[in-house]
């Protein structure tokens, strides 16, 4: 088991009002799976995405990845963590606009202490892995959506993660080449990478392995996908 969330909840709270945004989650996640969360806007999808990437904390519960207690280390331990085990595909792409696609990549691993030759070599592997090594010296406003996707995950998986969080990868894409992303997630799950997906999209949540549907702030379906 890569992944087990027990009693997980997380509050917000103000001076005036006091929010549950889970309440209660507990799922397991085995390594090699391809997982698709889905649920209406506000039930917590998102919420969770951030507390399985260690971007959120949650205010009760338990979080083990592998070997680590997660709820248990500081931001700097979190930090490293990060860097070492977590990619992360946004619907927003976040590609820096003043660096080339192989730079935007590369970035992933510059805090690694790697060697700047292994560095490339990795980075060319994974350009070439989602199809976009001809793209490398381009800037993200020369591509098309698609392409800037394509490079947003080269980025995320260039550090070889145990675990790849994408976060709607689709949603601002036309229909050719929100398949071609999923194809490409397909893909990596097929070799082995573990990935968890939020979508909106029923179609793309059936080509996942598994489907979790959430309300209110709680799982309420977890079905395997006959794929």
């Amino acid at each position: 088991m890569l992944i087990e969330l027990s009693h997980i909840q997380r509050l917000y709270r103000s001076d005036e009002v006091e929010t549950t945004a889970l309440q209660d989650i507990d799922l397991r996640i085995d390594a090699g799976e391809f997982v698709a969360i889905m649920g209406p806007s506000g039930c917590g999808k998102s919420t969770l995405l951030n507390i399985l990437g260690t971007i959120d904390r949650p205010t009760g519960g338990s979080y083990r990845f592998g070997e680590y207690e997660l709820t248990a280390l500081n931001e700097a331990s979190l930090a490293k963590f990060r860097r070492e085990h977590l990619g992360y595909v946004f619907q927003s792409f976040n590609l820096i606009d003043e660096l080339t696609i192989e730079e935007n990549i590369e970035l992933a691993l510059i805090y690694r202490n790697m060697p700047k030759a292994e560095r490339r070599t990795r980075v060319a592997q994974a350009m070439d892995r989602v199809g976009i090594a001809h793209r490398a010296r381009h800037y993200p406003s020369q591509l098309s959506g698609g392409q800037q996707q394509r490079a947003a995950i080269a980025r995320a998986v260039v550090g070889e993660p145990r675990l790849i969080l994408a976060d709607e990868p689709t949603g601002n894409l036309d229909t050719e080449n929100g398949a071609q992303v999923m194809d490409i997630l397909q893909g990596l799950n097929d070799e082995g990478a573990t990935i968890i997906m939020v979508t909106h999209s029923p179609s793309h949540a059936d080509l996942a392995k598994r489907r979790i549907d959430m309300l209110d702030g709680q799982v309420v379906v977890s079905v395997r996908n006959a794929i």
